[in-house]
């Protein structure tokens, strides 16, 4: 009731915080989620396809890299955005509620990639590959686009169960 008080006495100022937080979570998401499906469905097969004597595996680095650091960038935007929108809704108690399974889907898939891309990634994943890119080009890049695709098909039916649950169209 506090929280709806402050709004009113902001002058609807509450309702225009809301929208612009949605709109740059959403922005962030598709910059986020875009890249993710673009690297699986286009530059790995096509990385898989160039030539044994050029070098898919460090050619794919090159590209990845520079989508690393903007999917470092949204997915901090996409949080920030995320937890202001629930805090300002004062919608922490849907966390309690299976019917908002969409909600703990979103959170699980962002503490997912902010683990890869924050820790596993330039502490542990890079390294790795990068051993078995040297035996095994082609190996490195199959594990890699299964686990891209793994990653993009938890993202969509997070992103479908969101906007779904998000509007009033819950799935149980």
């Amino acid at each position: 009731r506090a929280r709806e008080n402050r709004r009113a006495n902001r002058g609807g100022t509450g309702l225009e915080l809301l929208a612009l937080l949605r709109t740059l979570h959403v922005l962030g998401v598709v910059l986020w989620i875009g890249g993710v499906a673009l690297v699986t469905t286009v530059l790995l097969p096509a990385m898989r396809r160039l030539p044994d004597h050029e070098n898919p595996f460090e050619l794919f680095e090159k590209i990845e890299s520079r989508f690393a650091r903007q999917a470092r960038v949204v997915t901090v935007i996409t949080a920030v955005t995320g937890f202001c929108m629930v805090h300002e809704m004062g919608a922490w108690g849907r966390y309690l509620r299976p019917e908002f399974w969409w909600l703990h889907a979103m959170t699980f898939v962002w503490v997912l990639f902010t683990l890869v891309l924050f820790v596993l990634e330039p502490l542990v994943l890079h390294r790795k590959l990068r051993e078995r890119a040297r035996t095994d080009a082609a190996g490195a890049l199959t594990l890699m686009q299964r686990a891209h695709w793994v990653l993009l098909t938890l993202t969509l039916l997070t992103v479908a169960g969101a906007v779904s649950g998000s509007h009033g169209w819950l799935w149980f």
